[in-house]
């Protein structure tokens, strides 16, 4: 089996925290990475603050295959994602000339001051790597594992769109839905030592509730076709084992 391939995101920016903006991008995130067999494992979100992002940044990148983060890469004075990316990686952070001139030519084309503000968008840790920027011009970039773009939606998504196909992808997850008429805490226990029995799996129990009556969606995943097989046999033996009259009503 392939090695594992593994990613984490770090969400910048207060008005995530305040509730003021709703992200949109971990979901994305998650949907591109597990279609190319990449397991994103953590999500963290954090201020506008530049030891947090050194602090998560750091903490991530030591421990996955890929860092991805969005927003702070702006023009205004709470866009410090660049230099905290910087202080993570002890680079300095300064104008790349590359992204200066892609940018000024960007606004002269369209008539528009090339602002001290907008100039901030050129900043980058030395050595960067850009990634593209079909919406807006101003280009994300990558320092070797952490992959830094935008938090505004669509431009996060054509940037990743761009990434993606770089990244180095996994064996992909596959998965078996067993519905199950008996609630999670009947069959926890159960489950439980069925899991311990089959490392190669994860599996998953989801309560639902329908018509007055509480059940679960048992999901079993797992990159081997063999290992998912005997799992869902197992799950299968042991509810055809308990006793009905464990089913709960509302």
């Amino acid at each position: 089996m392939s090695e594992l391939v593994t990613a984490a995101m770090v969400v910048i920016g207060d008005e995530i925290l305040s509730g003021r903006t709703k992200d949109r991008n971990i979901g994305h995130l998650a949907d591109m990475l597990t279609a190319v067999g990449i397991d994103l494992r953590e999500v963290r979100i954090v201020s506008d603050d530049e030891a947090a992002i050194v602090e998560a940044v750091n903490a991530l990148r030591a421990r996955n295959t890929y860092v991805f983060t969005t927003g702070g890469i702006g023009p205004t004075h709470d866009d410090i994602t660049a230099d905290s990316i910087a202080r993570a990686f002890d680079r300095p952070c300064g104008y790349d000339d590359k992204a200066y001139r892609l940018l000024e030519k960007h606004y002269a084309g369209r008539d528009i001051e090339f602002s001290n503000a907008r100039k901030r968008m050129a900043r980058m840790p030395e050595g960067a790597e850009h990634i593209n920027n079909p919406i807006s011009a101003a280009p994300g970039f990558r320092v070797e594992n952490v992959y830094v773009m935008a938090g505004v939606p669509a431009i996060f998504q054509a940037m990743l769109d761009n990434v993606v196909p770089t990244l180095r992808a996994g064996v992909k997850l596959i998965s078996e839905t067993i519905p199950s008429p008996l609630p999670e805490g009947a069959i926890g226990g159960p489950l439980g030592e069925i899991q311990a029995a089959h490392p190669e799996t994860i599996i998953g129990s989801y309560p639902k509730y329908r018509d007055g009556s509480f059940w679960t969606e048992i999901v079993v995943r797992s990159r081997s076709e063999t290992a998912l097989a005997a799992a869902v046999k197992a799950v299968g033996t042991m509810l055809e084992a308990m006793p009905p009259r464990q089913v709960a009503k509302g």
